[in-house]
């Protein structure tokens, strides 16, 4: 690893806009976004096919793409979220990529890192904490217990305490009520740190946070509480974005973690701001597939940011054509270009997707040793014919940049077609119109039910000026619908909305569709037995 000095300098920022963390990592001064320009480079992002038990490596090609763009000689950055502790010790493991398209310090990068989010977790809790006080105390009038929506929130995966009683004890000890924890990464105080512009920004939306509601039905703000100088005392180094780099030395800011089937998926606003500033090219990564990361990119961050992207990168394998082609898992690493072919209207809908938007797709399929000529033929014909700029083959895993440098100039190509940016809904429709919307064009459903408790919801949020909010669907990664089990391109059902919450702060209304947790939970073998710490300091384990 380069000195995170020379990485720094080499993007051109400033030192004194450079806060190292040890020798290999740093906080970047926003001063620096001041220095720069916002229009500098071009914002490419990188999405993804539903996702499968084969793995598609979007972060690993990611950055092998970064690594294959510094070999073709252009200034380039990656822009990535912050991994969260829950998966890495869960069923996930590292958020840094594989191989030989990697950022690095991994263990430092997946674990603590510069302190982001326990930031992020400590300012959630203690509002937590604050909320209780003000109804312990009876601190504003008809506030009591039944009326808390703030959650606290853990980084550990622990189905334990999806569902707890809280303040038991006496009356020493309340408010006793029903009460849940979230997974760090779903707090609405991370999807405000992604979307913030800045600390001021930062300080409004959380002073917009509607943490409850008195018995009559008036939301309970954190302006109300007058507690947002206390939580800008934990964050107030959290809006600075974190530079690392990539094992063949491109830079890249590594800042906020929202998870991407629960929130909005993206690294920062932020970030983006100051790789554009500096970088010709910007790579970053949205969570998930293009219905869950890529859609809410488009519709929340873009839209919020005004960064508009100029190309889409659509990561697909041939082993994940199978899987939605039906073959067992035992079987993907077998030749059967049937079962990819099958597997194929996945990959068109995809790229359908990010063409709705009006961006050029690049697929880049990423290659596996296992893969046969033939499939790998199958996979680019069936992007192309879905409407793909162009499919290209990546081996960023095997290779790292050089393996990358075809895919490289094909994104170098896309960026230079003219693009106009559309959406599947227009900011002024109703709750009910965009979530039709997202169902029609993006989950190709034909029509949307809505619960009681959801339309009851609604209603409510209409009635305090919130209706018009974009939707941040909550739903399963592991197909297109609402329903893991459908695989492949689900058509022709009925999409349900199963509750709906107000993040008013993040500027967006949280649809739950289906079955989901905001809370995950260990597997039968938990990656945590994997982990430890070797004899030299080095932590190992973390990699896939």
């Amino acid at each position: 690893m380069e000195h995170i000095s020379k990485i720094a300098d080499n993007l051109g920022l400033k030192a004194e806009h450079v806060l190292p963390y040890g020798h290999y990592k740093a906080k970047i001064s926003l001063d620096s976004i001041a220095d720069g320009k916002t229009d500098k480079g071009k914002l490419v992002v990188v999405t993804g096919i539903t996702p499968t038990p084969a793995g598609e490596g979007k972060t690993t090609t990611a950055i092998g793409l970064t690594q294959g763009m510094g070999r073709l000689g252009h200034n380039v950055t990656v822009n990535l979220r912050e991994p969260t502790l829950g998966p890495i010790f869960g069923i996930k493991g590292g958020g840094t990529g594989g191989g030989n398209a990697r950022i690095v310090p991994e263990d430092e990068i997946n674990i603590h890192f510069t302190g982001d989010a326990h930031a992020v977790a400590s300012a959630h809790n203690l509002l937590a904490a604050l909320v209780d006080n003000v109804v312990f105390r009876n601190a504003i009038p008809d506030f009591d217990a039944s009326g808390i929506h703030w959650t606290r929130v853990t980084d550990a995966s622990d189905r334990g305490l999806r569902q707890v009683i809280a303040g038991v004890g006496g009356s020493g000890y309340g408010p006793l009520r029903e009460a849940r924890f979230d997974i760090v990464s779903a707090s609405e105080i991370m999807a405000i740190l992604a979307l913030a512009d800045g600390p001021d920004d930062l300080r409004e939306r959380i002073s917009r946070i509607v943490v409850g509601a008195t018995r009559s039905g008036e939301p309970v703000t954190v302006a109300q509480l007058g507690v947002e100088g206390a939580l800008m005392t934990l964050l107030h180094q959290t809006v600075m974005p974190n530079l690392v780099q990539t094992l063949e030395g491109q830079p890249c800011l590594v800042h906020a973690g929202p998870f991407g089937n629960i929130a909005h998926g993206c690294s920062s606003i932020l970030a983006d701001k100051l790789a554009l500033g500096y970088a010709d090219y910007v790579i970053t990564e949205a969570g998930f597939a293009s219905d869950l990361g890529f859609e809410k990119f488009m519709h929340i961050k873009t839209r919020q940011s005004g960064l508009l992207p100029k190309a889409a990168v659509l990561v697909a394998s041939a082993r994940a054509l199978k899987w939605h082609g039906r073959a067992p898992r035992r079987d993907l690493d077998k030749p059967d270009v049937d079962r990819v072919i099958r597997g194929g209207p996945n990959l068109a809908h995809h790229v359908g997707i990010v063409t709705s938007f009006g961006l050029p797709c690049v697929v880049a399929i990423n290659r596996f040793g296992t893969d046969s000529p033939e499939e790998l033929a199958a996979v680019k014909r069936i992007a192309l014919e879905a409407g793909a700029t162009a499919a290209v083959e990546c081996d960023g895993y095997a290779q790292g940049g050089a393996g990358a440098e075809e895919l490289a100039q094909a994104v170098v190509d896309a960026t230079e077609a003219d693009s106009s940016i559309t959406y599947a809904y227009p900011l002024e429709a109703t709750a009910q119109e965009k979530a039709l919307a997202l169902a029609q064009k993006i989950y190709g459903a034909t029509e949307v039910t809505w619960s009681t408790q959801a339309t009851s919801q609604l209603r409510y949020f209409e009635s305090q000026g919130w209706g018009n909010l974009p939707i941040c669907m909550a739903k399963t990664h592991l197909s297109i619908s609402h329903d893991p089990s459908r695989r492949n391109r689900p058509q022709g059902y009925t999409f349900p909305v199963n509750d709906l919450r107000a993040s008013v702060g993040a500027g967006f209304l949280y649809a739950l569709a289906g079955r989901i947790e905001t809370l995950p939970g260990l597997p039968t073998r938990p990656r945590a037995l994997e982990m430890d710490v070797a004899p030299d300091g080095e932590v190992i384990g973390i990699l896939n």
